[in-house]
């Protein structure tokens, strides 16, 4: 749940434009997050200015977690931190990178990929360990969501599916096959539908 006072991590929406915008999936992503993780780059901004001001976007890391050639699949409950989400089947787990992850000295590549594990670790409880790559950017600048938020697909492999929500934003947690996940793509939410009309690209 977002915190009254939650400084969140943001770049500039013209860093993004000067760099190429896009609407979708984007595989280029060392150009952008190598950009972007240069201390002069990035930083943070109260959540409530962010999440209605177009002029920044908000770096949400957003993992995919699959298992066994199946796709985890969730319904985002009452408790989730972006209201305008509630509802909506997801394929993503992530959330926003705040200035507690912050390093002494810098927000640089490490420190993001720490708070990744840090924000994965605590939304979700599963046995064995996991493997973790970053796979594409997403943008989608057609909806008030969208258009302050720029999200970095992960796609985490896990050993096992015994897997249960570590949150209680996270509702009717199972894994699913692509198949499955596409029949009832109208009641994913944006981002996850992009990611999954994109999955045969991704999962290479």
């Amino acid at each position: 749940m977002a915190k009254r006072d939650e400084n969140v991590l943001v770049v500039k929406r013209a860093l993004f434009d000067e760099l190429g915008a896009f609407q979708g999936l984007n595989p280029e992503t060392d150009l952008y997050i190598g950009t972007f993780l240069k201390k002069e780059n990035n930083f943070f901004l109260a959540r409530a200015l962010a999440e209605t001001d177009p002029t920044h976007k908000q770096i949400i890391p957003y993992a995919v977690f699959t298992c066994g050639g199946k796709i985890l699949h969730y319904v985002r409950g009452a408790k989730s931190g972006e209201k305008r989400l509630v509802a909506r089947g997801s394929i993503g787990i992530g959330g926003h990178i705040n200035d507690g992850d912050e390093s002494l000295f810098s927000f640089d590549t490490s420190t993001y990929r720490a708070a990744v594990h840090r924000e994965i670790e605590e939304e979700l409880r599963f046995e064995g360990g996991y493997e973790d790559r970053v796979a594409a950017l997403i943008n989608d600048d057609s909806n008030e969501v969208g258009r302050v938020h720029l999200g970095v697909v992960h796609i985490v492999t896990l050993k096992h599916e015994n897997v249960s929500a570590g949150e209680k934003a996270i509702a009717e947690l199972g894994f699913l096959t692509v198949e499955e996940l596409r029949a009832r793509r109208e009641n994913l939410e944006t981002w996850s539908q992009i990611v999954l009309d994109g999955w045969e690209d991704l999962k290479v």
